[in-house]
This record gives C-alpha cells, structure tokens and sequence, in this order.
C-alpha cells in the first residue's frame, strides 16, 4: 500500500515539444473529420426527411383517392342493389295482388259447382220417362267438370304464386343482406376518408398491417353482388312470366266457365219449352180423350137403350108364338104369319145380340179410353214435376250465379 502511495504521489512524466504539436495537430484533423462526417449526415437525413414526407404525402394521397374511388364503387353497387331491391320488393307486391285475385277466384268456384251439383240431384228427382240422360243433364255434368278442372288449375297456380312469392323474398333477403354489409363497408370507408394526420383519435393499433383470413378477392367480391342482382333479376323475371300466365288462365277459366254456363242455361231453356210443348199435346191428347170418352159414354147409354127397346117388340113377337100354339087342330098351320114370328123372333134376336156385342165392345172402348186418360194425367203430372225442377228449381237457382272477371 506504501507503495502504491508513493507512485500515485510522484508527479506525471512531461512530454516533449515535438509531441505536444503532434498532438494538436491530430486533434485538429480529428475533428475536421467528425465534422465533415458530421455535415454529411445532417444533408443525408435532411434528403431522407424531405424524401419520406414527399413519398409519404403522395402515398397517403394516392391512398385518399383509392378510399374515395373504393367509396365511388361501393355507392355505385349499393345503388344497383338498391335499385334491384326496389324492383322485386314492388314485383312481389304486385305478384300478391294476384295472389288475391286467384284466390277470389277460387271462392268464386264454390257456388257454380254447387249449384251445377244440386241442379244434377235436384233432375234425380224427375220421375217416369222424363228420368233421361238428356241434353241439359250432359251439359250439367260437363260443367260440373269443367268447375272441378278450373279449381285444380287454380290451386296449382296458387301453389305456383307461393313459391314464387318464397323465391323472390328469398332474393330480397340477399340483396338487404349484401345492402346492408355495403352501408357497413360504406360508413367504415367514409369515415376512413374523413381521418387526416390531425384527426384526434387516430392512433397506433397493434397487428394492424394484415390480411383476415375470411377476406375474399374483389372479383368475388363483385361476384357475389352480380350474383344477388342476377338472382333478383331471374325471379323477378320468372314472377313476371307468371302474372302474364296467371292473366291467360284467368281469363281462359272466366270463359271456359261462362260458355259452359251459358250452354247450360240454353239446354235448360231448350228442355223447358220441348217439355211445355209435350204437356200441351199431352192436355190436347187428354181433352180429346175426355170428349170421346162423353161421347162414348153417350154411345153406350144409347146401346143400352136400344137393347132396352127390343125388349118389348121381342116379348110381343114370343107372346104371339106362343098364343098360337094353341089354335085347334088343322088351324094349327104353319102359315106366313107363322113363319114372320118366328123371323121377326130370329131377327130381334139377332139384332139384341149385335147391340149387346157392339155395347161390350163400346164398353171395352170406354175402358182403353179411362186408361189412356189416367195415362196421359199421369203424362202431365210428370211433365208438371220436371217443369218444377227445371224451371222453378235449377233454373232459378241458377240465377244467382254471377260468373264475374276474376
């Protein structure tokens, strides 16, 4: 330690003049050079400034104007899906209104098939030989078929509306989709649009500089909207197609309806006035029948009469015969007298016989004549019940159908 002491205390060596202007001048050159080197980084950093805030401020420009151009492209699809919404929303409206008139339409059909149903049960009811597979019957049943043919068309159409209606919603439900994920990509871009270097919440964020892993290309990222908007476009196209069928097969069913029930009407009408027309020959033939039943009535009674009337000349003729048989011996002669009585006897008798003949035969006259009057009353009681069953029964029943434009 003594030792250390003692060199710590001994004075520094001194150097010599020679050195002493050496070592100036290095130091001299030294910092000439830390100067130099010096200058040079300060120009270098002054170019590196002036160059990173040029390429910054035209990065960050060209970055604006991809945003304002990416907000351009986003308004321009968000308007074509909201163009398209609008389209199928209104389409799908419209395709409900026609929903409605089908469905009317429908109802409609209930009471003409009814009635065309109750008409065919109500002609059951006609009776003798009225009860025939007529004109107006095969009329009723076509129309009952054409009714049934109508309501199965119908409630295909229907079913037809449905589904469309489901498809079309269906794109709808996309295009708000893919309108609203725009409004959402729209709202982020403007407000990206709307940051500057001075904006308050700007800020750094970790793990910024990256690519989702759920991020798509921009052609499917176009593709997808093409996609919703050709979706929208088909089934709009398709409802449109099905309102102009739905239009022909309503106004095809109207006709089809109206021609089968105005073919009805006129085979009721027709089976009406040949039915009248028959029961006015049926009253003729019956009041012919009842004159000549009074006539044969009086033909009889006159027969009876002159059967009557032969009753006392015949008894005379035989009283005489027999009064007669008594004159005595030879005046017991068979002279011409004779011979007249009995001829007068044979004749009435004869004659008696062939009124009571033609009496039976009047009689059994007067019998076919009773027959064909019950037959031809029971003729126009016939007539009269199908006269009520079309004409009062369906005829009027029919009346209240009111085949309207569906």
């Amino acid at each position: 330690f003594k030792n250390i002491m003692a060199r710590l205390l001994q004075a520094p060596p001194k150097c010599l003049s020679p050195d002493w202007h050496i070592a100036n001048k290095m130091q001299c050159a030294s910092t000439e050079s830390q100067k130099s080197s010096s200058e040079r980084v300060t120009a270098e950093s002054q170019r590196l400034v002036d160059e990173t805030e040029k390429t910054t401020q035209k990065t960050q420009s060209d970055v604006n104007k991809k945003i304002e151009q990416r907000l351009e492209e986003i308004k321009f699809w968000k308007q074509e899906l909201d163009d398209k919404l609008e389209q199928i929303v209104n389409e799908t409206e419209v395709l409900l209104t026609f929903k409605t008139r089908v469905g009317k339409a429908l109802e409609s059909c209930k009471e003409p098939l009814v009635i065309a149903q109750q008409c065919l049960l109500n002609r059951e009811r006609r009776v003798g030989i009225d009860l025939v597979h007529d004109k107006v019957e095969q009329e009723l049943l076509k129309e009952a078929e054409v009714i049934k043919g109508v309501i199965a068309l119908l409630e295909h159409t229907l079913g037809q509306i449905n589904e469309q209606i489901r498809l079309n919603r269906s794109a709808k439900y996309q295009l708000e989709m893919d309108l609203r994920d725009k409004f959402t990509a729209l709202m982020i871009d403007d407000y990206c649009a709307g940051l500057t270097n001075n904006t308050p919440d700007i800020r750094y964020t970790n793990n910024a500089v990256k690519m989702e892993g759920n991020s798509v290309s921009l052609e499917d990222w176009v593709d997808f909207s093409n996609v919703n908007i050709d979706k929208a476009d088909k089934q709009r196209n398709s409802s449109l197609a099905l309102r102009a069928l739905i239009d022909r097969i309503l106004s095809q069913t109207l006709n089809d309806m109206r021609k089968q029930h105005e073919a009805v009407n006129v085979a009721f009408r027709n089976r009406v006035k040949e039915v009248k027309d028959a029961k006015q020959k049926l009253e003729t033939l019956l009041a012919v029948v009842m004159n000549e039943t009074a006539s044969q009535e009086k033909n009889i009674t006159a027969l009876e009469k002159a059967i009557s009337d032969k009753e006392g000349p015949i008894q005379v003729a035989q009283t005489r015969l027999q009064a007669r048989t008594h004159r005595p011996n030879v005046e017991l002669c068979r002279d011409i007298v004779q011979y007249r009585l009995i001829s007068e006897v044979e004749e009435i008798t004869n004659n008696i016989q062939r009124l009571k003949d033609t009496l039976a035969q009047a009689k059994a006259e007067l019998k076919g004549l009773s027959r064909q009057q019950l037959f031809l009353e029971e003729e126009i009681q016939v007539k009269e019940n199908t006269l009520y069953i079309d004409e009062v029964l369906c005829m009027q029943m029919r009346e209240s159908v009111s085949i309207n434009n569906f």
